[in-house]
C-alpha cells in the first residue's frame, strides 16, 4: 500500500474526503517527525510506539569490492509495535477483506 492508496482507504473507513485523509496523513507524518527530531517518543497504545536511537560510528565494508569505509555517527528512528497491532497482523483476515 503506498500513500494514495492508504488516503483512499482511511477516506473510505473515516467517510471523509480524500483532501481531508490526505491532510490528516500529512500532518500526523509531521507531527510524528518534529517530535522525534526533538527527541521525543510518540506511543499510540494498541498500534505502537515512534522513538529514536542512537548508532555509534562503525567501519563498513563494500561488499562488491571489499574496501572498508567509514560510517558516521547517526540518530535513527525506531517504530516498536504494540500487542494489539501484533494480534491483527498474527491473526487470519475475515473474508469481507479485499487483501
Amino acid at each position: 500500500m503506498n500513500r494514495q492508496e492508504l488516503v483512499e482507504a482511511m477516506a473510505l473507513k473515516a467517510g471523509i474526503s480524500k483532501t481531508a485523509a490526505d491532510a490528516a496523513v500529512k500532518a500526523f507524518i509531521e507531527t510524528v517527525g518534529d517530535e522525534l527530531q526533538n527527541g521525543g517518543k510518540v506511543q499510540l497504545i494498541g498500534f505502537g510506539s515512534f522513538e529514536t536511537s542512537k548508532r555509534a560510528a562503525r567501519t563498513g565494508r563494500n561488499p562488491q569490492t571489499g574496501a572498508t569505509t567509514k560510517i558516521a555517527a547517526c540518530t535513527a528512528p525506531k517504530f516498536k509495535a504494540g500487542k494489539a497491532l501484533k494480534d491483527k497482523v498474527n491473526t487470519k483476515p475475515s473474508k469481507k477483506s479485499k487483501k
